[in-house]
């Protein structure tokens, strides 16, 4: 949040330090009263002026003030809080972890009954990502659940090319004409449970003849006879798919792009142009699906502006898009610390979720925690590895009075940062001290609206003292940044459900205070 800058750069207002004064009355006076029992916030700003004419960073003028920033609720020595004279008991809310989430429709959305597996990338602020299957097994991407888009635009936006992007998610088959015969570079592993389409053979020795499975021992034979290269039919390269561009470097035309299906006409121009090295993508139907390679057939981006101007098409619908703004909202979606945070507890269960072993990092997301991701749902959708379990209490985490008082004093303090920056643009700040600038009634709302009149914020059960702890102890799910209250298919009896024993006991206490 601070420093605040003006619009031109020419001044900043910068944060110092902080003071919570001393409460005007006790708890006890405050009930009497029928007044909040808070103290006053006191914040040391920084004014510092800039000289317009001057090299750039040269100070003109500094100005250091204490300023009011409102009242804060203090807690009461028994956890409650006295608001307008009452003790009211701010329960803690229950939410769903930030961090990435792999899950599945079970089925349910196609007719078809086919799983589509998705993934979701939650911060603790700022816009969701989320990564989806369609039925047709092409990989899409929405922001804030918006509009989807191939996957393969935000790869583009990130400034990866055709190539280099079927180079992170592909694995390479190398074929090689020597002597007018097609041979292609052995891995024996990935023929483990296929069908051989023709007589595998080395140095004249047959190892599956056609039409056969090749099994475990079959490729334990390879490895041991150390077979490298085998020869294949020429008409077994046709259909599979070039990983990279191929050019005609005598005349520079392009032969082949990347992506592209090869056939037995482009074989012989590729040949022909003395490309006599040829790379294709490895894929297979059982677990090395050609998700990505078709997802980028479906994108019709082909560059990172095009890409970056559909994306602002797609969450500013109707707006004349412009490099500038393109550039700057992508940037300002999941790559900037003021509008993007996974918060240290978003990052460790993000970087445990991919088997990371560093648990902390960045609250911004890099192109490698995007690409992670992606690779992860593939394996996933290939058959390695399992979903999360949503409702699993190890994806959620419990947020207590303090955060939600924090994040309360940031919406405030929004608003007041909105106004400072127009003030510190009006020009004429000579004059002007750091308090000028600061009006507390934003952040003074902001924090009673939430002590005042939240749902989480409530008076406090006074039947009987064990009534009392189980209300500081109750958790919720409703409340800001939570459930609605009309939300479907809530499996409340996981959170609410209380014991036996606390039941029974409370049911004694009533029974005992009313004789």
């Amino acid at each position: 949040m601070f420093p605040i800058q003006s619009y031109s750069g020419n001044s900043e207002l910068q944060y110092v330090s902080y003071r919570l004064g001393e409460p005007v009355f006790d708890v006890q006076e405050c009930q009497i009263r029928g007044v909040t029992y808070s103290a006053p916030l006191r914040v040391k700003l920084r004014l510092v002026i800039y000289e317009r004419e001057a090299p750039e960073g040269t100070v003109k003028d500094i100005k250091e003030q204490e300023v009011y920033m409102g009242e804060i609720p203090l807690m009461t020595d028994n956890g409650t809080f006295v608001i307008n004279g009452t003790e009211r008991v701010i329960v803690s809310q229950l939410h769903r972890s930030p961090g990435v989430f792999f899950d599945s429709d079970k089925g349910k959305t196609h007719s078809s009954g086919k799983v589509l597996y998705n993934a979701r990338i939650i911060p603790y602020r700022g816009s969701w990502l989320d990564f989806e299957f369609d039925p047709k097994d092409n990989l899409f991407v929405r922001i804030d659940r918006r509009r989807k888009l191939p996957a393969t635009i935000i790869l583009r936006a990130l400034n990866y090319t055709t190539e280099q992007i079927l180079d992170l998610f592909f694995e390479k088959v190398v074929f090689e004409i020597r002597d007018n015969k097609l041979q292609m570079e052995l891995v024996p592993e990935r023929l483990r449970g296929e069908t051989a389409s023709f007589d595998i053979e080395a140095n004249g020795k047959v190892y599956v003849e056609k039409g056969r499975r090749i099994t475990a021992r079959h490729i334990r034979q390879l490895e041991k006879d150390d077979i490298k290269h085998i020869e294949v039919p020429v008409e077994y390269i046709a259909g599979k798919v070039v990983s990279k561009d191929y050019v005609d470097e005598s005349t520079g035309e392009l032969i082949c792009a990347a992506n592209m299906e090869l056939s037995l006409d482009l074989l012989a121009k590729l040949s022909q142009s003395g490309h006599k090295r040829i790379e294709t993508l490895f894929t297979n139907d059982l677990d090395h699906g050609p998700y990505i390679s078709e997802t980028v057939r479906v994108d019709p981006t082909n560059d990172r502006l095009s890409a970056l101007v559909e994306i602002y098409r797609m969450m500013r619908p109707g707006e004349p898009p412009t490099r500038e703004a393109a550039e700057s909202l992508f940037e300002n979606l999941f790559f900037s610390e003021d509008r993007y945070d996974l918060s240290a507890v978003g990052r460790m269960k993000f970087n445990r979720s991919l088997l990371r072993e560093e648990i902390e990092g960045s609250g911004i997301l890099s192109k490698d925690d995007i690409i992670d991701v992606m690779k992860k749902l593939i394996d996933i959708r290939n058959g390695k590895g399992e979903v999360d379990d949503i409702d699993h209490l190890g994806n959620r985490r419990i947020r207590s009075v303090g955060e939600m008082a924090e994040n309360q004093f940031r919406v405030g303090l929004v608003r007041v940062e909105r106004a400072v920056k127009e003030r510190l643009s009006l020009g004429d700040l000579d004059t002007l001290m750091p308090q000028d600038m600061i009006n507390a009634k934003p952040i003074s709302a902001a924090v009673k609206e939430f002590f005042g009149s939240s749902q989480l914020s409530q008076f406090m059960d006074q039947n009987n003292p064990l009534s009392e702890i189980t209300h500081k102890r109750r958790i919720s799910a409703l409340g800001p940044g939570g459930l609605t209250a009309n939300a479907q298919a809530l499996k409340f009896e996981t959170y609410t459900r209380r014991t036996t024993v606390a039941y029974v006991l409370s049911k004694r206490l009533k029974v005992r205070t009313s004789a």
